[in-house]
Order: structure tokens, then sequence, then C-alpha cells
């Protein structure tokens, strides 16, 4: 099954990679414009500092005795700008140089304003009409160091700026799907005890459609439902009279008929209209299990309607019925006390009619508001276990039935939200079946 995507994640990661591209364009075009704006600064310094040094130069050229060899002057040395420079006269002679200077970086002509090599910026003027030369070099990895600077600042922000940006992105995303989040558990909480339209009002203009088509959905499934019902509650409804007619007028005939096939064939009839009442019984529970109702607007005594389930059917069983109530005596929940009567009836009545011959049932409650009930017989097996509860599905038995009662526990449980769970062999035994419904407990303080 292809994995789900969620909508709120792609939003957070991709609004948030979109910043991050954007802001690492909007970095390259700045450290663009702040190179070229670097350049410029660093060339205005250089003319500043070379119109600074040449007068100073020439005074102390002037000052000087004559034959004088090429001197360093350390009132002159700019190293700790960056910048080296040598002053020649017009025949290229150098008079005056930085501390530690290389002449190779300055060529072996001088030209006056900017030129560039391939490891440095030079800066030229003359003064005295060309007679003296002032040259000013400038590494072009110190330029090179301050962009890369200046680019790192501005990419410094970027590591702060994710994890909060994926914060406050997926807030504000969060927060504007608030509306689509609700949608969703309202549809979850849908089922067939809860058809009714979905309110759309807090949904976005996008999903909106989108919730329409869902609700004529629910629609029309609602009268489907509805209409299965109807059907299969007014069949069984309308059976009861004619049957239970037909049966006693058969039974008036198997007393009046002699001895012989009549009388055995009027008993055949009479056993088959008792398993056509039985089966539509059955099916008017199982209308009743899907038809909603299920749950009840105050909590109901669970142990108090177990107490006369069992008492019911004790009376007509042949097997004896181990009934256990919990020690805190009532326990409750929300649950029709009609469907929770059906559901521990069939459950009773399969461990009767499937149990081993002589063994008792039993029945408990437990505090939590968990009930089962246990049966002795041989091992069911899991392939078996697992379509038990689906209609007209009977296991291995040779008991008589119709594959319903299981069907019908699972239908109401799964309308009043309890949880069932079908076992074998029972809890604590090498044998039997078990079946424990849990209920969810409810306060006794809303009675």
């Amino acid at each position: 099954m292809k994995a789900t995507k969620s909508l709120q994640r792609q939003l957070v990661y991709g609004l948030t990679l979109g910043m991050v591209v954007l802001w690492l364009v909007a970095t390259a075009v700045s450290g663009l414009v702040l190179r070229h704006e670097l350049d410029e600064a660093f060339d205005n310094a250089m003319q500043e500092t070379a119109q600074r040094i040449l007068p100073l130069a020439v005074m102390e050229i002037l000052n000087r005795e004559e034959g004088t060899t090429a001197q360093q002057v350390a009132s002159l040395n700019t190293q700790q700008d960056g910048f080296t420079y040598q002053v020649r006269d017009k025949q290229g002679n150098i008079l005056l140089q930085s501390q530690g200077v290389d002449t190779a970086e300055f060529g072996t002509e001088p030209t006056h304003g900017f030129t560039t090599t391939t490891t440095h910026r030079l800066y030229g003027a003359s003064a005295l009409s060309g007679t003296i030369f002032l040259q000013l070099a400038e590494p072009l990895s110190h330029r090179r160091k301050a962009a890369l600077d200046a680019a790192i600042s501005l990419l410094w922000p970027l590591a702060f700026l994710i994890p909060f940006s994926l914060l406050g992105i997926w807030l504000f995303v969060r927060f504007s799907l608030r509306g689509v989040l609700s949608y969703r558990h309202a549809i979850e909480a849908r089922g067939a005890g809860n058809l009714s339209p979905i309110h759309t009002e807090a949904l976005p203009t996008e999903i909106t459609p989108i919730a329409d088509a869902v609700n004529r959905l629910i629609v029309r499934l609602r009268s489907a439902l509805e209409t299965e019902r109807r059907f299969t509650a007014n069949s069984a409804h309308e059976l009861r009279t004619p049957l239970a007619a037909t049966l006693a007028q058969v039974q008036r005939l198997r007393h009046e008929a002699p001895e012989g096939p009549l009388q055995r064939r009027a008993a055949q009839i009479e056993a088959s209209l008792k398993e056509l009442s039985r089966l539509s019984e059955k099916l008017m529970q199982l209308a009743k299990a899907e038809g909603g109702g299920l749950l009840s607007e105050v909590p109901q005594d669970l142990a108090g309607l177990l107490g006369h389930v069992v008492h019911d059917l004790q009376r007509i069983a042949n097997i004896p019925i181990h009934l256990t109530l919990p020690s805190t005596g009532a326990v409750f929940s929300l649950i029709d006390p009609d469907a929770f009567a059906i559901l521990a009836r069939n459950l009773i009545e399969n461990a009767l009619k499937h149990g081993a011959d002589g063994s008792a049932v039993e029945v408990g409650l437990s505090d939590g508001a968990c009930f089962s009930v246990v049966n002795a017989g041989p091992i069911v097996p899991a392939s078996e276990l697992m379509q038990l509860t689906q209609r007209f599905v009977r296991g291995g038995s040779r008991a008589e039935g119709f594959g319903l009662g299981l069907a019908i526990v699972s239908t109401i449980a799964q309308g009043v939200g309890a949880e069932l769970t079908v076992v074998s062999p029972a809890t604590g035994r090498a044998e039997g079946f078990e079946v424990c419904v849990q209920f969810a407990r409810a306060s006794s303080e809303a009675v």
C-alpha cells in the first residue's frame, strides 16, 4: 500500500526550503553587489593613501643627500592596511619602498591609475612633472577575504533562521489547517450509527467542494442503509404473526393426528417453523444492532442487566451458568439496556449451544466493565476465529444455528465503541472458547 503524504508536512518543508533557497540567492546577489562596493571602497582607500604618501615621499627625497641609495622609511610603512608601495624616478631607480616589499609586484614600467595583475591591484601617481613616480600594491587575496567575511556574515543568520522558521511555519500552517483537521476528525468519528452531514463552515474554499461531495455521499449511504434495515426489520416483524399462527396450527395438527407418518411429518414442520421463527428473531436483533440508537443518554448498570439475562436463560438451559459479578457492585456504561441484553443473550446462548456437553458456562463482569463468556470445548483454529464475527459463518460445531450470534455481538460492540476479543483456548485453560467485550466505563454520578 502506498504511503500517504501529509499536506501539513509538505507545506512546512516546502515553505522552509523555498525561504532558504531565496535567502541563498539573495545572499549571492548581495555578495556580488558587496564585492563591487568593496572594490570601490578599496580603490578609494588606495587613492587617498597615495595622496598622503606621495608628498611625504617627495619631501624625503628632496631633503636627502645626493648619491644615497634607496631607503626604507618606517613612518611611511602601510603594511598594517594591506598596502605596499614603491617610489621611483623617471629612470626607474627605486628611491623609497615599504618594508618587506617584493619589487616583482610592481612590474618594470610604472603606469598611472589602476591596473590589475593576477595577484595584486596596483595604483600609480606621479609628482614633480613626472620625475617622481609612486606605485601602491594591494593583494587581491585581501579583498577576497574581506568579501568572503561579508558573505559569511550574511549566511550566519540562516543557521538560526532555519529552526525558527520551521517552528513558525509549522504553527502557522497548523493554525491555517485547523478546519481541515477538525473535518478529518469528524469523518473518522462517522460510522454506521452516525451518518449525519458534516459541517463545512470552517473549511477553506478549496476544500468545501470535496466536503459537499462527501456529505452527498453520506446522504446516499444513509438512505441505502435505512432501506436495507427497514426491509430486514419489516420482513422479520411481518413474519412473526403468520409464523406463530402457522406454528399453532401445526402443533394442533400433530396432537390430533394418529400415530404414523402424518404425525412425524407434522413434527418436522413444527421444528422447521420454530427454526424460521428463531431466524426471524435474529434478523430483528441484527436490524436493531445496525439501526443505531445503541447508546443510552444515562449510564446503565451492566451488573443488574446481566443478572436478569442470566436468570432468564438459566430457567430454560440444561447446563449450569456460573455468574461472577464485580465486588464493587454496580458497573455503569453508556449502552442501551436492550442492546446489552441482546449482546449478552447471544453470547450466552452460543456458549450453551456450542459448549461441551455437561460443562458449565462461565459468565463474568469485571470492575473495569469487561464482560466475558467462557465455555468448554475443543480449540477453535485461529483461521476460523477471524471469520466467526461475519454473518452466517459458523465454526466446526455441529450444533444448530444460523451464524448470526457473533455477528450481532460484533455489530453492537462496534456501535457502542466497545472492544470485542475472541480467543481459543480460553484464558488459563488448555481448551475452550472465550469471548470478551470491553465496554467504556461511565461514572455513576451521571445517573
